[in-house]
């Protein structure tokens, strides 16, 4: 990736996303007053825990294998049915569409550490962490996931995006409610909906911010991208970053067989269950120091032209 990339002046200019910035404080305050005024009022069931596990695992899911994995490297594949169950499990993680996030993250590879990086870490970690989404900037999907237009259960779920996050929070209410009526939904949606959403947001902000600051870097200094173990286990096995950016197309991030990622657990075992095929397996071997031995290319030296 060259460092002589020239940025467009299109997203030079960048003014504030007000909707975002509205809906990201609301989620923010709710979870960190309402939440935690709501528990001590009128305190939380085990119903409202068991369920916020639940959908926080799900969602995670739906972002680190369905989003990310699947959608964004095509490091696997599978049946339309189970990756239909991804991209919605993804939608309750108001992360927006698997096109939208696809093409940003897809950028990040290509313009890594550069101005055209949309989560640019060398503009501070607060910027990598949440504040990048707080400035209106194209996701310009034609230029960095084209082939994603030509999917139709990504454009399916692109177009119905804003009922499936809405799917995510009726589900914990109705289920809060059939167990302790009105205040047992309200409970379950405070807790299981949008507590469990700002964790899993902050969790993946980590990925952007901490993973680019903060970590070693055994398999390539050539980005700031870092591994740090402690993010993969609240993020299920994405803070292996250094070795995702030096081997993209790998169905793991934890390539070791003590690396925490239940992500590249699950991509294993549904192969074994014949719902995944076509798993892509990078070198794990290659080392800073260490020449590799049979490495790949990021697979997107031909996407940014």
């Amino acid at each position: 990736m060259s460092g002589q990339l020239k940025t467009s002046s299109e997203d030079v200019k960048r003014t504030l996303d007000i909707p975002t910035i509205g809906l990201f404080s609301l989620v923010t305050l709710s979870a960190l007053i309402g939440v935690p005024l709501f528990g001590y009022v009128y305190g939380y069931t085990k119903l409202d825990w068991t369920m916020a596990g639940i959908l926080y695992l799900l969602s995670g899911l739906g972002i680190t294998v369905g989003y990310h994995r699947m959608i964004s490297h095509g490091s696997f594949r599978c049946p339309d049915w189970v990756k239909v169950a991804f991209l919605v499990a993804g939608s309750w993680a108001m992360e927006n569409s698997a096109l939208k996030w696809s093409a940003n993250h897809v950028r990040h590879h290509t313009r890594v550490d550069q101005e055209d990086d949309p989560y640019n870490a060398r503009r501070g970690f607060w910027y990598s962490h949440c504040g990048w989404l707080f400035t209106k900037r194209a996701h310009r999907i034609e230029r960095y996931t084209h082939w994603l237009l030509a999917d139709t259960v990504v454009m399916w779920q692109h177009r119905w995006y804003v009922p499936l996050l809405l799917s995510g929070l009726v589900l914990p209410f109705l289920v809060g409610f059939f167990y302790n009526g009105w205040m047992g939904g309200l409970g379950c949606f405070m807790l299981a909906g949008v507590g469990r959403i700002f964790l899993v947001l902050n969790s993946t902000f980590c990925i952007n911010s901490v993973c680019h600051l903060w970590g070693s870097q055994p398999y390539s200094r050539s980005n700031s991208s870092r591994d740090s173990w402690w993010v993969s286990l609240i993020t299920l096995g994405e803070g292996y970053h250094n070795y995702h950016h030096t081997f993209p197309r790998d169905y793991r991030n934890g390539p070791l067989w003590y690396n925490v990622d239940p992500s590249k657990w699950l991509i294993y075992t549904l192969s074994k269950l014949g719902l995944a095929e076509g798993l892509v397996r990078c070198d794990a071997g290659r080392r800073v120091g260490i020449g590799p031995r049979n490495s790949m290319s990021d697979g997107f030296g031909d996407i940014a032209g």
